[in-house]
């Protein structure tokens, strides 16, 4: 069984430790369980119910209104904020929820609605991203499990992969050709589908290379399909250490042509990259660069 301690519960739902009790205490909100040593745990229907709580407590809804709704009541209230609220966090609690119970309705809903509402960009950019995040912290905590992450991953892929075909016209006239790969061992590939999406609306030429591509590998389909851009992501398999000697290996390698690189692992190796290496910032960044080159 999946435990959290108070602090897990703090960071995934935004809510204070210290508030966390309080509501304890005064309304029952959470009945926390002890270990054969006497420490206190939580479970998944304690984090749905918090997440459910945080979305509809920052919507103005007092604690003292929340406990009184029953379940379904309160279920039907975060999914009109879903389908209604500004801000995003209530449709990555609600994503967040749906992940847990692998509930693909759930997740489909609230997806469908927020790409309505903001566009798919933006939804993946602003809601989908910080959802990814969120998935991450609770990788880090140790209280996923691997179904849950793979299930609701496989389906974000899905969208992308749909998004991508929908971009399938033909490419203008001086379309500029990219090659998108992820390193050997590298595997988590949403945010590269993301980007072969962006390439192919703005009507540039896309070789997917996908996960996981051996460096000879690369190098000698580079032989036989020529691209003016390569584009990767550093999310896990390469450490910080390690990035800056690929990229040095890899611009040997590649003298032509510039190299874009992204993902969480390049905070600390901005000073280390090669001459034609270009750190993206974020999709707008790039978004920016390919309208240059229209």
């Amino acid at each position: 069984m999946i435990r959290y301690s108070i602090n897990d519960l703090e960071k995934i739902t935004g809510i204070k430790a210290h508030t966390i009790r309080m509501w304890e205490k005064r309304y029952n909100v959470v009945s926390p369980e002890r270990t054969s040593t006497n420490i206190r745990y939580y479970r998944d229907c304690d984090l749905k119910k918090l997440l459910n709580i945080s979305t509809l407590n920052k919507h103005g809804f007092k604690i003292s209104q929340i406990i009184k709704m029953d379940p379904e009541e309160v279920n039907e209230k975060v999914v009109e904020l879903s389908d209604t609220a500004k801000d995003y966090e209530s449709q990555i609690n609600s994503l967040v929820v749906a992940m847990i119970e692998l509930n693909e309705n759930a997740f489909n809903k609230v997806l469908s609605s927020t790409i309505l509402k903001l566009g798919f960009e933006k939804t993946v950019t602003h809601v989908l991203y910080p959802f990814l995040e969120k998935i991450g912290l609770l990788w880090q905590i140790g209280t996923i499990n691997p179904a849950q992450e793979h299930f609701i991953t496989n389906l974000i892929r899905q969208k992308l992969i749909i998004a991508i075909d929908g971009q399938a016209e033909a490419p203008k006239e001086n379309a500029k050709t990219f090659l998108l790969f992820l390193p050997e061992n590298e595997l988590h590939e949403l945010g590269l589908l993301f980007y072969s999406y962006l390439i192919k609306k703005s009507g540039h030429k896309v070789i997917y290379l996908g996960q996981s591509v051996p460096f000879d590998d690369l190098i000698e389909i580079l032989k036989i399909r020529e691209a003016d851009y390569l584009f990767t992501y550093f999310v896990a398999a390469l450490s910080q250490k390690e990035i800056p000697d690929y990229l040095k290996r890899l611009t040997k390698s590649v003298k032509k042509q510039k190299i874009f690189i992204t993902g969480l692992q390049l905070k600390e190796v901005e000073d280390k990259l090669p001459q034609n290496v270009i750190k993206v910032e974020n999709a707008d960044a790039f978004k920016e660069f390919l309208k240059e080159l229209n």
